[in-house]
């Protein structure tokens, strides 16, 4: 097939952006390129935005917005509908795609990357048919109404995942958006706006502006005619999109990073757990803002727990991500890559017992920003590498002494995002799982849920996606007293 960047360049996309329901020239003349992490080459480079660009996107998001809102649920279902067949029908070219932007393994992306993206579309296209948005309470109407223009930010590691996961559910609840890509994995994106142009979504209810988050992003956060910003980042960027969006008092979602507990209980089955463990802190290479690198773990049972965990650590296939036998391809890019190599040594540094892998590449990779799997053992949990969000393939195994110690452990950071816990007795389980602070808790490895609602507790953010709550999220709520007299 052909190329995901070819097929791009061919459609002049990659120099345009998608605003009110056409592909238009930016207004200025910037452009970045993109680098494809495998090779550590660029592969193409596309345009980046300014605020008149910003400015064009949001008076056609506000033009539509009246009319999108208005729009009966059924409508908009099926405007979702087509949009998620049109995901599973180009899912190779999506696929090809985030394994050059970002580097995901192909198989990954194929299995994982793609298809969950597609599952947040579904679940907002059956969330509205059904969703109530008028309810009697006495004489009164509670209304939930679209909240308007939103400007979404998404990132990098998740790059089509976090778009539909704010598309999906803004589009359902009838708000208009304006959508700014990360500019370092923006590929999918633009086959994104394919998608949704292809699918008849109406001119001005979806637009596409690429650009940087000093910006695009901060022009987008400050704009007055945009209602809502959701953003998908660090803990830095939300808090600079939350001062620049202070001044119009618009609402501010935000899932930031996460240090994420992995509590395995005295009573668990070692031999599941910690595999499974071991498989979720490096799923998408350990960079997921809720991947649980911290495992708390039995002091007595730390020497099983590593032989467990490295032996698992050692059967994961770093390399070529277009190879069919790869598990874990690079790093998504330069920045984070040398991040990952900073906080390796500082572990080392601080003493932490290196279990398995360490800096560098791996042997036979010489080109590419790849990573070893590592795997530190016997970490207090003031060290940085158990208080830092390192977001790459780098576990914490940490020892406690009593249940009690390891929920304060587990607390014991700035941030909420995720958490798990393993263990037999599902009273105990779910005990502990009761006392961690933490947007999710997941309890012996269950399956994905996408109508669980994602979000954090203290510095990993506010407000919650996936499910009813991320189509609430873009909803106002309007009281009409004396409605039902």
């Amino acid at each position: 097939m052909t190329s995901p960047v070819r097929y791009l360049a061919e459609a002049g996309f990659l120099s345009k952006f998608y605003i009110d329901g056409e592909w238009r020239k930016p207004a200025g003349s910037a452009a970045v390129s993109v680098v494809n992490p495998a090779t550590e080459q660029p592969i193409a480079d596309i345009a980046l935005g300014n605020d008149e660009d910003v400015d064009c996107a949001a008076a056609a998001a506000r033009s539509a917005s009246a009319s999108w809102s208005m729009t009966p649920p059924a409508d908009r279902a099926a405007l979702l509908n087509r949009v998620h067949g049109l995901l599973l029908e180009r899912l190779e070219l999506f696929a090809q795609a985030l394994t050059c932007e970002m580097g995901a393994a192909i198989t990954y992306a194929r299995r994982a990357q793609v298809p969950l993206a597609a599952e947040h579309i579904r679940v907002a296209r059956d969330n509205l048919a059904n969703y109530p948005f008028v309810t009697p309470r006495g004489s009164t109407a509670i209304m939930r109404e679209a909240i308007g223009v939103c400007g979404l930010i998404t990132p990098w590691n998740w790059p089509l995942y976090q778009i539909t996961a704010k598309v999906g559910p803004a589009l359902a609840a009838g708000c208009t958006v304006v959508l700014k890509p990360s500019e370092l994995s923006p590929l999918s994106a633009l086959l994104f706006a394919e998608v949704m142009d292809d699918a008849g979504c109406p001119p001005g209810v979806f637009n596409l502006v690429n650009g940087t988050g000093p910006i695009v992003g901060a022009r987008l956060a400050s704009h007055p005619q945009v209602d809502m910003i959701s953003i998908t980042g660090s803990t830095r960027a939300g808090v600079l999109v939350a001062q620049a969006a202070a001044p119009t008092v618009k609402r501010v979602a935000q899932e930031l990073g996460g240090k994420s507990p992995n509590i395995i209980l005295p009573d668990a089955d070692l031999s599941r757990a910690v595999p499974l463990g071991v498989g979720a802190a490096f799923r998408n290479l350990g960079q997921s803002c809720s991947a649980p690198t911290r495992m708390l773990v039995p002091r007595s049972h730390m020497e099983g727990v590593e032989t467990l965990a490295a032996a698992a650590a050692s059967e994961l296939v770093v390399g070529d991500p277009l190879a069919e036998s790869t598990t874990h391809g690079p790093i998504a890019n330069r920045p984070q890559f040398e991040r990952v190599q900073t906080m390796i040594d500082v572990g080392l540094k601080e003493g932490a017992k290196l279990v398995i892998g360490g800096p560098g590449r791996p042997e036979d990779l010489q080109i590419g920003l790849y990573a070893r799997p590592t795997i530190f053992s016997n970490v207090h949990r003031d060290m940085r590498i158990a208080q830092e969000e390192i977001f790459g393939p780098v576990l914490a195994i940490i020892p406690y002494d009593s249940v009690d110690e390891a929920i304060a452990i587990a607390n014991d950071t700035v941030y909420g995002l995720g958490a798990h816990v393993q263990g037999t007795d599902m009273e105990t389980v779910r005990a502990v799982a009761r006392q961690i602070q933490s947007g999710q808790v997941h309890l012996n490895h269950p399956d994905w849920d996408p109508n669980a609602p994602f979000g954090g507790y203290k510095r990993s953010g506010n407000g919650r996606e996936y499910g009813l709550e991320g189509m609430e999220e873009y909803l106002e709520t309007k009281a009409v007293l004396g409605f039902y007299r």
